[in-house]
């Protein structure tokens, strides 16, 4: 699976990013995980995003979760494979690269696959612990004022523009 990113990727879409098997990315697509800014964690995509980028780089996502960081320093903790200054060079490379794997066996990418994805049989229990850790936050007050202190906040940025 290549991730194509092309904007600014928070929670879910760094999670995303961080399942994929290899994440190409334009100069401007920042992250952050978000989930501890509304009483939650990033408890679901924890498990890719530590997996591709160690647990100093996750911590540090995790626990500043109103820090945007750099296209730069993902692509340096390894989230992104390779990061593009437009559109069209990433749309060149994202075009090379599934040619070149279009060409390539089946059976040895697939041979590649469970070698990288190796020690993370037991994730699908796992990440039914996390959601339902998740769940039980989300219904939290703190994470109900969190939520209603970030819609008005984005209510008040609509009603400006």
């Amino acid at each position: 699976i290549i991730a194509r990113v092309h904007g600014k990727c928070v929670g879910g879409g760094v999670g995303l990013a961080a399942a994929a098997d290899y994440a190409i990315a334009v100069e401007g697509a920042e992250v952050k995980l978000s989930e501890l800014a509304v009483g939650i964690g990033p408890f679901v995509v924890g498990p890719a995003v530590e997996r591709k980028l160690g647990t100093s780089a996750f911590s540090q996502l995790a626990i500043d979760a109103a820090m945007w960081r750099n296209a730069d320093w993902a692509r340096r903790k390894g989230l992104y494979a390779e990061l593009h200054p437009s559109l069209e060079s990433m749309e060149d490379s994202i075009a090379r690269l599934s040619t070149t794997l279009a060409m390539s066996s089946p059976k040895a990418m697939a041979e590649l696959k469970k070698a990288l994805w190796q020690g993370t049989d037991h994730w699908e229990t796992l990440l039914f612990e996390r959601a339902a850790i998740s769940g039980k936050l989300i219904l939290s007050e703190h994470s109900k004022k969190a939520i209603e202190r970030f819609k008005s906040k984005m209510q008040k940025a609509v009603q400006n523009n």
